[in-house]
C-alpha cells in the first residue's frame, strides 16, 4: 500500500511539473476499420545467452548438490509478460557451443571456457534439456542458434535430429537414453550468429553459400519443419541484406538483424543512470531512427520477396551502457532506467508499424545482462522499467494493427530534433481497442486529441509509467521506484478522446 501511495504521489508531482498547456494540442487519428496486418506476439521475444550472470546465477541457481535449478520467481515474472519465445545459447557464444557437451549426466559433462564473455569456465550444467525444460515452463517457443563458426554441418544436423526426430534414429535414441522420450518439436532455428563478426568474419557471399549448405541438412520430422533463420546484417549494412536476399533468399524463412542503441562511442559508452538531457536526447534520437532502418532494410527484402514471405527478425536489440561499477566488464551487467523503458516503447512502435515484415524480435537480454527485464542479487529479484514496458505492450500481442495518422510534435535539444510522441493502436480478438502513447520529451507534457474512425468509443481506462526524474530506476533498496499506476489523464467528450500525456511517460489505454 505504501509503494502504491508513493507512486500516486510521484505521478501527481509529474503532472504538476509538466502542464499540458505548455504545448499546442496534437492529433492522433485511428482508422479502426482499416486494419490489415497482425502484430505478431513474437515481436516481444527475448534472448538468453551464456553471458555473465544470465544463465548461471540468473535464471538458474546452483543447489547444494551441485546441480542447477530454474528459479521459480524468474519463471513467474516472465510468464506474467507472456514471453512468446526465447533465443539461446547466443549470441557470440553460439558459435563456440558444441551441444553434445551439454547433454547426459551432469557430472560427466566437460567444462568450457567462455572466451567471448569474461573468460570464465562453465560446467555445462545448463544444456539442451535444461533450456527446453525452461521454455516449456514459460510456455514460450524455443529459438535455437546453431554453431556455424566453429562447428560443422553434421554437428548441427545431429542436434536438429536430437530435438525433433519422433521415431527411431541414432540421435533420437541418444535423447531417450538421456531421459526424454518425445521430441520437443523445435522449429525456430538460427544458422549461425553475426557471421560478419564474432561468428566467423565472413563476407556476405561466403556466408550465403554456407547458409545454403547448412540449411540443406535440416529435414522435416513429423509435423516439424525447420523455420530457417539466417544471420542478417548489423545495423545499416544494407549490402549484407542485398547479397543474402539475392543469393539465398529462396531458402530463407527469417533474417536476423542486430541493432543496439547507445550514447557516446563503443569504446566509451554512456552510463545507465547518470546522464544529461543531451545524452537522453541522443539515445531517443537513435530510438526514433529505428523506423527508417527497418524501412530501408525492408525495401531491399521487398525487391526479392514482394509477397513478404521472409520474416525480418530483430534478433538482438536494446540499449548498451557502461557496466555497473565493480561488476566484471565482460558480464555486461547494467542498470535500467525510465529512459530505457521509453526507448523500448518507441522501438516496439517501429516494429509494430512494420508488422507486415517484422515478425519477431529478441531484446538483449532477459536477466542481468544489458537491457534486462529482471535483475537478481542472491535470492532477491527486481523488475526493471523495461519489464513494465513489455507488460504494458502485451495488449498488442497477436492483435490487429490499426493504421494511425499521428501529429507527433517535436522534441528539440540543442541541434537534435525528433518526433516527441510515438504510438501504436490495435484491436484484440475480443474486439477491444488498445492504444499505447509515449512522450519522449522529458520537459513538456502533450495534449493529444484522438479521433477514432470506423468504430464508436464510449469509455476509456488506462495506466501510466513515468517518474519525476529522467534517471529514475529500480534497485534492491527501492525495487518499485518505477512501475505502472492508474492513469486519469484521458477523457471522452463529444465523441473526442483527449489525452493529457505527461513528459517522459508511457501510457496504455483501453477503449470500449
Amino acid at each position: 500500500m505504501l509503494a502504491r501511495s508513493l507512486a500516486v504521489a510521484v505521478l501527481a508531482t509529474t503532472l504538476a511539473l509538466t502542464p499540458a498547456a505548455a504545448q499546442a494540442p496534437q492529433t492522433l487519428i485511428i482508422n479502426a476499420d482499416q486494419g490489415r496486418d497482425t502484430i505478431s506476439r513474437h515481436i516481444y521475444g527475448h534472448f538468453a545467452e551464456h553471458l555473465g550472470r544470465l544463465i548461471y546465477d540468473g535464471i538458474w541457481t546452483k543447489q547444494p548438490s551441485g546441480e542447477w535449478r530454474i528459479r521459480d520467481d524468474v519463471v513467474q515474472a516472465l510468464r506474467a509478460i507472456k514471453i512468446p519465445n526465447l533465443r539461446w545459447p547466443g549470441g557470440c557464444f553460439a558459435d563456440y557451443y558444441h551441444w553434445k557437451d551439454g547433454i547426459g549426466p551432469r557430472a560427466q559433462r566437460p567444462s568450457v571456457v567462455n572466451n567471448n564473455w569474461g573468460g570464465v569456465t562453465e560446467d555445462n550444467g545448463v544444456g539442451t534439456h535444461e533450456f527446453l525444460d525452461l521454455t516449456q515452463r514459460l510456455g514460450a517457443e524455443p529459438f535455437i542458434v546453431g554453431n556455424v563458426g566453429s562447428g560443422g554441418v553434421n554437428e548441427m544436423q545431429e542436434w536438429w535430429e536430437y530435438v525433433n526426430h519422433p521415431g527411431k534414429s541414432p540421435m533420437a535414441d541418444l535423447r531417450r537414453k538421456n531421459g526424454r522420450d518425445e521430441p520437443w518439436n523445435v522449429k525456430f532455428w538460427g544458422i549461425g550468429n553475426e557471421s560478419w563478426g564474432c561468428g566467423g568474419n565472413m563476407r556476405p557471399e561466403y556466408y550465403a553459400d554456407e547458409y545454403k549448405r547448412y540449411a540443406s541438412f535440416l529435414p522435416s520430422y513429423g509435423n516439424t519443419r525447420a523455420f530457417r533463420i539466417a544471420t542478417g546484417p548489423s545495423d545499416d549494412n544494407y549490402a549484407w541484406m542485398e547479397v543474402l536476399m539475392r543469393d539465398a533468399g529462396r531458402m530463407i524463412d527469417g533474417i536476423d538483424l542486430h541493432h543496439y542503441l547507445l550514447t557516446g562511442t563503443w569504446a566509451k559508452k554512456g552510463k545507465a543512470t547518470d546522464f544529461t538531457e543531451a545524452e537522453w536526447a541522443e539515445l531517443m534520437q537513435k530510438a526514433t531512427g529505428f523506423d527508417e532502418l527497418l524501412t530501408r532494410q525492408s525495401a531491399i527484402m521487398d525487391r526479392y520477396d514482394p509477397r513478404k514471405r521472409v520474416w525480418l527478425i530483430v534478433g538482438e536489440w536494446g540499449t548498451w551502457h557502461q557496466g555497473e561499477p565493480g561488476s566484471n566488464p565482460g558480464f555486461l551487467y547494467q542498470q535500467n532506467a525510465l529512459r530505457d523503458a521509453l526507448v523500448a516503447a518507441v522501438s516496439f512502435d517501429a516494429f509494430n508499424k512494420h508488422a507486415d515484415r517484422v515478425r519477431m524480435a529478441n531484446i538483449a537480454q532477459t536477466v542481468n545482462v544489458l537491457q534486462a527485464m529482471i535483475l537478481t542479487e542472491g535470492p532477491k529479484l527486481l523488475l526493471t522499467p523495461t519489464y513494465h514496458t513489455f507488460e504494458m505492450y502485451t495488449v498488442h500481442h497477436d492483435a490487429l494493427l490499426l493504421p494511425i495518422s499521428l501529429d507527433a510534435g517535436r522534441y528539440v535539444n540543442g541541434d537534435r530534433s525528433m518526433p516527441a510522441v510515438s504510438a501504436t493502436a490495435s484491436r484484440d480478438k475480443a474486439g477491444i481497442m488498445h492504444v499505447t502513447l509515449t512522450n519522449i520529451d522529458p520537459n513538456q507534457a502533450r495534449t493529444i486529441n484522438v479521433s477514432v474512425r470506423g468504430q464508436s468509443v464510449s469509455s476509456v481506462t488506462g495506466r501510466i509509467l513515468t517518474a519525476p526524474l529522467m534517471t529514475a530506476h529500480n534497485d534492491f533498496a527501492q525495487p518499485n521506484a518505477v512501475h505502472p499506476v492508474g492513469f486519469e489523464g484521458a477523457r471522452i467528450s463529444g465523441g473526442m478522446l483527449t489525452v493529457q500525456l505527461p513528459a517522459k511517460s508511457l501510457v496504455v489505454l483501453e477503449l470500449k
